[in-house]
């Protein structure tokens, strides 16, 4: 599958993780099922090219639009399954350097939920004339994980707003989405029971990699503070391997 989809392991290891003690019951209610990265199929679809070909023309747009329409709202979502026993996180690779997780920015006054869904169906559900694709894959969004925001026209985001910011240039937020259970089919209909949410396409330019929590934690020299930092805010949940 290369080309679309990958199980990253850079930092050794099998890929699972000790769950623990299987008697400890934790006191947390937010207990989740995480299904397998085998339960999905991927494919690709036609390339989606970065709006800005630098990154300074990607902070240029942002000051316009800012100058335009105030703050800028992005949202992205952090999709978890797992493989080996062991959460996993999707995310896109640009030019086999980039790591990002998908999600966008929104139009003003757009609701961040169901921004988001459209997002995630832009960069990741099938074309409408695949045969797969529906009117909305089954993207269940949970969770706010965090928010990080933008002080000035500059790369940098922080985890709050700094003391002497006033007008923040972007917020981002980070939302967990859990994903579906495999839908039971049969193929004479299976373009019709199928969960869009359990197709996903990759754009021709990007990867998707599937990158354990163990090589994202204390990873920021690779993966920047904003990834690296997941498996901190994923630590309040209780998975459950489907």
């Amino acid at each position: 599958m290369r080309g679309f989809l990958a199980v990253h392991r850079d930092r050794g290891g099998d890929g699972g993780a000790s769950r623990g003690d299987q008697g400890y019951a934790p006191t947390m209610s937010n207990t989740i099922a995480l299904y397998p990265l085998s339960n999905f199929t991927f494919s690709t679809k036609e390339a989606q090219p970065e709006e800005d070909p630098s990154v300074s023309a990607r902070l240029q747009r942002l000051q316009n639009n800012y100058e335009d329409f105030g703050m800028r709202r992005t949202v992205e979502g952090i999709l978890v399954v797992h493989d080996h026993g062991h959460p996993h996180i999707l995310m896109l690779q640009i030019a086999n350097a980039f790591f990002k997780l998908p999600g966008d920015y929104l139009l003003p006054g757009e609701d961040e939920i169901s921004g988001l869904k459209k997002r995630l169906d832009d960069r990741l559900a099938p074309p409408g004339n695949s045969g797969l694709a529906m009117e909305g894959a089954d993207w269940e969004i949970g969770d706010c994980l965090a928010q990080w925001w933008r002080p000035n026209f500059e790369t940098f985001m922080y985890p709050f707003v700094p003391a002497h910011i006033t007008k923040p240039k972007e917020c981002k937020k980070l939302f967990l989405v859990q994903m579906p259970e495999k839908s039971a089919s049969c193929p004479l209909v299976f373009a019709r029971l199928i969960s869009a949410a359990e197709v996903l396409a990759v754009p021709k330019n990007m990867k998707l990699l599937a990158i354990p929590l163990f090589e994202l934690y204390d990873n920021a020299a690779r993966y920047g503070p904003q990834l690296s930092a997941i498996p901190h805010l994923l630590s309040r949940y209780n998975f459950i391997y489907q």
